[in-house]
């Protein structure tokens, strides 16, 4: 395992749900960091636990060795990127950005040329783990790009999450991530399918969760969202949103279209999210599915 090396200066853009966690991790592990965010609440825990604020990404990566970018959209990363204010405006030679969200593959390599050109790399590296993973330091980190700017960024990384991955070159990890994204998405809506099954035969729905969860189709995501189904009150914050959830599965379908390799599950629960917002109850965790089941087969 690589040992971190606290002379390494870190930036992190994007303080949300999953940021937020990951930069306090870096300073936990002894990185100086700099951050900025959209929300100034979030800015200023991360500087009250040690961080430097700054006021743009591009002031964050003036001051940075290794630049960590969590946003949600590629829209949002492009932007976040674009000079003067984005982090291509503070680009100085051997400066490495990660982009650490679930993007489209197609613009990681056009990223990574244009970081070049101003001598910085690009990585896209995205997290598997959810928020839990973020506050646990479980996180499992898959990288797209330059091998020489991996092994750079790596012992950051590693402050993040013990298991990081070089995929292969920009583009791939996303990639990676896309499909990794289409198992989980749609493992937890069989898994309310499943007891919503259960539950419409006379299982009490405590017994049929409780049954999964002791049996050879368990995992770790099903654990996590056990609990919301069984007393149908889903997270005030969710693990991941319904919106979220779809805009993957977006990303499953346009990459499935361009390579010719047929998705029909992501498309199956691409429809399950169009449903849950059609009935309103978007804002929920994606395990919210298993609602929409029962409303289906009759049962309130």
């Amino acid at each position: 395992m690589t040992e971190p090396s606290t002379t390494l200066r870190t930036g992190f853009v994007g303080l949300g749900v999953m940021g937020r966690p990951m930069a306090t991790r870096l300073l936990a592990a002894g990185f100086p960091t700099t951050v900025t965010s959209r929300t100034a609440a979030a800015v200023q825990e991360l500087v009250r636990a040690g961080a430097t604020a700054a006021a743009t990404p591009g002031a964050v990566a003036l001051a940075s060795d290794v630049v960590l970018v969590m946003v949600p959209e590629t829209a949002d990363l492009e932007a976040v990127m674009e000079p003067p204010d984005g982090v291509l405006g503070g680009a100085h030679e051997a400066l490495v950005i990660v982009a650490m969200g679930t993007h489209d593959p197609s613009a990681m390599p056009r990223l990574a040329a244009r970081a070049a050109a101003v001598g910085a790399a690009f990585l896209d590296a995205p997290v598997s783990g959810g928020d839990v993973g973020a506050r646990e330091g479980t996180l499992s980190i898959m990288v797209g790009g330059d091998e020489t700017a991996f092994e750079r960024a790596k012992p950051v990384l590693l402050a993040i999450g013990p298991k990081v991955t070089r995929i292969g070159g920009n583009g791939l990890a996303c990639q990676m991530k896309i499909a990794v994204n289409l198992l989980l998405m749609v493992e937890v809506i069989c898994f309310g399918e499943a007891v919503a099954l259960a539950e419409k035969g006379g299982v009490e729905r405590e017994v049929a969760v409780d049954a999964i969860l002791k049996s050879v189709a368990a995992s770790p995501v099903l654990g996590y969202r056990g609990p919301f189904i069984i007393d149908g009150k889903m997270p005030a914050v969710p693990l991941a949103d319904v919106t979220l959830q779809q805009k993957d599965m977006m990303l499953a379908l346009n990459l499935g279209r361009k390579l010719g390799s047929p998705v029909p599950l992501a498309a199956a629960a691409n429809e399950m999210m169009n449903a849950c917002r059609g009935l309103g109850i978007d804002a929920n965790d994606f395990v919210v599915a298993h609602q929409v089941y029962r409303r289906l087969g009759g049962q309130g």
